[in-house]
């Protein structure tokens, strides 16, 4: 199943109980499809959601809203039946916002192009918590419920955890060669893995931060986007356009999975009853893949776009217990024209929800 947009996608989302996914577009547009198994997604509307470009969305408040944040450093809650406005908090960061992440049902995470990370309560209808440790964008954010941190990544090179109850940054490991573009737990939450642009995963052990405990080198090219499949299995989307099934430890690509196109995979991600896992590409496309039958192997592709398999399968776990990251890291000064929301306006956005 797929559908064509008009403009370039950036994100993707599924609906928690119903069979619709939402996608945001460059153009600053929110596009809802609904989907059934042996037709192609109708889409049920395309709104303008945002000024500039629109590169997060979510689903909030059990499907009833669709979170979508932007370049424009906004956050606007839009009706998942028609599409229209319900609130929007202006300047919720100071710089462009980048991704979007659930917590719980009453909080949600936002990460900007700065590198600063903010959590919103709706139930206070406040900004509750603000992480600074990150010197460039946002990649990626997971949360870790049994700790309640949030995992992030950065165009910095650098992974954060950070503490929601005690509203600090537990650690931060140290510059890798590369921006850690994507992030999941596995082997029940005893590995962080990171995707990277060339092609690396890098797998750092729960503890033991600071550096990487394994490199994976089995991707040829960039490693954009990761879901975790279950606790010994990934998948992965990278800028060749190929979906990967990939195991961990023991790391090896399992097998090609499908062939988004020739171009660079933006977001993977599974619908509700994982029946389904849905890609963006730059070819404007979204599609959605019969999860099964990528498993069975129905969907394979050429064995050339594979890539050399290697790794340092080391997984050796003894390196230095983490400290704090230094406060000396200076962060970028503000973009110019944008300001901190006040209380009033963000309490006024989450009074509307």
């Amino acid at each position: 199943m797929e559908a064509l947009h008009e403009e370039m996608p950036f994100d993707l989302a599924f609906h928690p109980s119903s069979p619709l996914v939402a996608t945001s577009l460059i153009t600053g547009e929110l596009y809802l499809f609904r989907y059934a198994a042996e037709s192609q997604p109708e889409r049920l509307f395309a709104a303008k959601a945002h000024k500039e470009s629109c590169r997060a969305v979510r689903f909030v408040d059990s499907g009833n809203v669709i979170l979508t944040g932007s370049a424009d450093c906004s956050i606007l809650a839009s009706d998942v039946e028609t599409g229209k406005p319900i609130a929007r908090l202006e300047d919720a960061h100071e710089n462009g916002i980048n991704r979007l992440v659930c917590l719980t049902e009453t909080t949600v995470a936002s990460g900007d192009d700065e590198g600063c990370i903010k959590v919103w309560d709706t139930r206070e209808r406040s900004c509750c918590n603000t992480f600074h440790c990150h010197e460039d964008y946002i990649s990626d954010m997971t949360y870790v419920s049994d700790s309640n941190q949030i995992l992030a990544t950065s165009g910095d090179g650098t992974l954060s955890v950070n503490n929601l109850r005690r509203n600090k940054v537990k650690s931060q490991s140290e510059f890798s060669e590369d921006e850690l573009l994507s992030v999941v737990v596995m082997k029940n939450g005893k590995k962080v893995v990171c995707g990277t642009p060339s092609g690396a995963l890098l797998l750092y052990s729960w503890g033991f931060f600071k550096d990487c405990s394994d490199r994976f080198l089995g991707h040829a090219q960039s490693v954009d986007t990761i879901v975790k499949l279950d606790e010994e299995t990934l998948i992965s989307g990278a800028s060749d356009g190929v979906i990967r099934l990939v195991g961990i430890l023991p790391n090896r690509i399992i097998q090609p999975l499908a062939e988004h196109s020739e171009y660079p995979i933006e977001a993977l991600a599974f619908s509700n009853d994982r029946n389904y896992l849905g890609s963006i590409s730059h070819d404007k496309m979204l599609k959605l893949w019969d999860l099964q039958d990528l498993l069975n192997g129905q969907q394979l592709v050429k064995d050339d776009k594979l890539g050399e398999e290697d790794s340092d399968d080391s997984d050796d776990d003894g390196m230095d217990v983490d400290m704090d990251p230094s406060s000396s890291k200076g962060s970028r000064s503000a973009k110019t024209g944008k300001s901190q929301s006040s209380g009033g306006a963000t309490s006024d956005f989450f009074a509307d929800l």
